[in-house]
């Protein structure tokens, strides 16, 4: 009974050369540490130290902003009963230190010792002024942005794979299952895994897992088992299958897969990369750093800006800034940025819904297109989630933050431009970053505008140069968004009073 409920419950560095665009004082002075994990093995750690910047040091806790909400966000509902879940319902599924904190209302949680001490691999990431695509751009406006891809996986996701890894080994767990979409949730946990010793099996989405080959090998080289998704290892891909042999996948479909193998196992448990609270609560660290930082300088932002999918980079990013805006300290705009080929937060529905395609999850208040929507192939930016993070929805109806849309091939242009100024290949999620950035700044150019622009540059794409080489040879399309198919698929979202 408790594993059904469960399934009720559950939701969807750098070199020291002088360089002046990199914040000053970010020196290295490697500290090889040995880091005593809980399943007994250890890694050699080379601990990068930022002695400095003033300020800059790892955050030692976790930052919650639902503790400053006066409005809290909706509950998640049994899809059966429509009461609000409980904490208990999870525990199948989750380690009992991650249901705390998913139904935390701490302001701030500690950050385990041996989750700093993994942390010191690639934190705290440098925040980098973007001069040289100022320069190109011609505008007044100073760009800078907050780099994640110093991380072993290349992105941000480390951040929460090495604490939903640790708490997951300290309760003694030998086994993890979860989805991933472009890879680079499925290559951070596979990370995590190899250091604690745990078994990993990852189901990736089948259009991802056809088109980014080295994500693939990335996973097994760090131990873990790849699956594409739909499958027919499971009840909910083989349904999938039988009713599309060619079926592109989804993170919904994924979803589905990992948490069926997680419910009908004991031994095994399921860890989510993106939506849920506890996992927006780890990426905070990336903003606590970030205000330290910009502080250093004397600066402050006028607008933050960072892609969504999920929305876990962008929480991470922002959220320590909600919470200084909150206080009256500073009053950025924030805005998110999502794809026209998935757009959640600019064309879904604001509504109760499964964060799963086979339904397997609760009901959740979330911005979405529906759990049945299926993104095109053909779109290259990640980002393919069919709903948008609760807390994140949340803020977005309170009024905190705003969201728009760009297409695809405007967004890889700005990536070209970025990559021939700033040297650095950015992942196809953040390019959408790039481009709202790039608009912001030529209009401050066009109004004359000395704007601070704060963007999240959540990671490289050196294993998405396919999606370049479509670009680069004139084959990208945009995607002309299909209300018909969105409508489709909305109609399917059950029709929910909650419970009082």
């Amino acid at each position: 009974m408790a594993r059904s409920l469960a399934l009720a419950a559950l939701l969807p560095r750098l070199s020291d050369d002088n360089t002046s665009s990199f914040i000053s004082g970010f020196s290295w002075k490697p500290e090889v540490k040995d880091l005593k994990l809980s399943s007994g093995f250890k890694t050699r750690a080379r601990a990068a130290l930022n002695s400095g910047v003033k300020g800059a040091d790892i955050p030692r806790q976790w930052y919650n902003l639902v503790a400053d909400l006066a409005v809290k966000p909706p509950p998640p509902l049994h899809p059966k009963t429509l009461k609000p879940v409980v904490p208990e319902d999870l525990s199948p599924l989750f380690p009992d230190e991650l249901i705390m904190q998913e139904a935390s209302n701490e302001r701030f949680i500690d950050i385990p010792d041996e989750v700093v001490d993994i942390y010191k691999l690639w934190r705290p990431t440098p925040l980098i002024r973007a001069k040289r695509l100022e320069k190109l751009l011609d505008t007044p406006a100073r760009i800078y942005y907050k780099y994640e891809g110093v991380s072993p996986a290349g992105s941000h996701k480390p951040n929460t794979a090495v604490p939903q890894v640790w708490y997951n080994a300290k309760q003694g767990v030998k086994n993890v299952v979860t989805e991933t979409g472009a890879g680079q949730w499925g290559s951070s946990l596979a990370f995590a895994c190899s250091l604690f010793g745990l078994n990993c099996d990852v189901w990736q989405v089948r259009a991802s897992y056809d088109q980014k080959p080295y994500r693939k090998l990335m996973m097994q080289t760090w131990g873990a088992k790849v699956h594409p998704s739909p499958s027919n290892i499971t009840e909910s891909g083989r349904k999938m299958l039988q009713m599309d042999p060619m079926s592109p996948g989804s993170l919904g479909i994924a979803i589905s897969e990992a948490v069926e193998v997680a419910a009908a196992n004991a031994d095994t448990k399921y860890c989510l990369g993106s939506v849920l609270n506890h996992v927006l609560l780890h990426q905070t660290v990336i903003g606590e750093e970030c205000i330290k930082q910009m502080e250093e300088l004397g600066e402050s932002p006028d607008i933050i800006i960072g892609c969504t999918g999920g929305g876990s980079n962008f929480a991470g990013l922002t959220f320590p800034f909600i919470r200084e805006k909150l206080k009256g300290k500073i009053n950025p705009v924030i805005r998110a940025v999502e794809p026209t080929a998935c757009p959640s937060l600019t064309k879904g529905v604001y509504a109760y819904d499964y964060g799963d395609t086979a339904g397997m999850t609760p009901l959740m208040k979330m911005h979405s297109l529906g759990h049945d929507f299926i993104p095109d192939p053909i779109h290259a930016g990640g980002l393919r989630y069919h709903g948008m993070a609760p807390l994140i929805s949340h803020v977005y109806e309170l009024g905190f933050m705003e969201a728009l849309a760009i297409p695809q091939t405007e967004c890889f242009q700005g990536a070209i431009q970025f990559a021939r100024t700033e040297g650095l290949i950015p992942a196809p999620e953040p390019t959408h970053a790039i481009a709202a950035t790039i608009r912001e700044a030529l209009r401050c150019k066009e109004f004359g505008e000395e704007k601070v622009i704060l963007m999240a540059m959540c990671g490289h794409g050196h294993f998405d140069l396919p999606a370049y080489e479509k670009y680069l040879q004139g084959k990208m399309v945009d995607l002309s968004f299909d209300d018909e198919k969105m409508q489709a698929s909305v109609s399917k979202i059950p029709q929910v009073v909650p419970y009082n």
